[in-house]
């Protein structure tokens, strides 16, 4: 996996901008909250996956521009065919995949948070305390709720499941 740093390796693609280095997802964020800089702003990381023999990670960064809109980026992904391999048989895959998409969600989100904090020469007001993952009360992932929930809030977030998690079960869900 493309793992050197999750923020910095690759690119990120946004619907109106097209693809974006890291740099200019923060300088893009930036810019956002620059626009309406009274408002309060949201940041929030959530990943998914499809269920496939070759599953990739669309991690969705969602900046909300609370009660007035937002934005977000993509990052895909991939485990090298070499790595699948090994995993092809394992009975409990999904739940391998599900832990996948939220150590993918809470490492993108530490190395986001530190740019944005070391970054952040305007004062803007905003939250970065959210990870959301794709698991929730009903269907076979409420196994995995207190596993999930752990491990977001051990890396320093605020978890948030279905309903709620609309970054992964939604923005990032839509790109599987």
């Amino acid at each position: 996996m493309e793992n050197n740093d999750i923020l910095t390796s690759g690119h990120f693609f946004s619907p109106s901008k097209g693809d974006l280095t890291s740099a200019e997802v923060i300088k893009d964020i930036f810019g956002y909250m620059q626009e309406m800089p009274d408002k309060q702003y949201e940041v929030i990381v959530g990943t998914d996956s499809p269920s496939s023999d070759k599953p990739f990670f669309p991690i969705a960064v969602v900046v909300l521009r609370i009660g007035a809109g937002g934005r977000f980026f993509l990052k895909k992904m991939h485990y090298p065919d070499s790595f699948l391999k090994k995993f092809a048989n394992v009975p409990t895959n999904w739940k391998m995949r599900i832990l996948q998409e939220v150590y993918l969600s809470c490492e993108l989100a530490l190395s986001l948070r530190e740019t944005l904090e070391k970054e952040n020469k305007l004062g803007s007001k905003y939250l970065f305390e959210y990870i959301h993952a794709d698991v929730g009360e009903v269907g076979k992932t409420k196994e995995m709720i207190k596993e999930v929930v752990g491990l977001i809030k051990s890396s320093g977030f605020e978890p948030r499941i279905k309903p709620q998690s609309f970054a992964a079960t939604v923005v990032a869900d839509r790109y599987t």
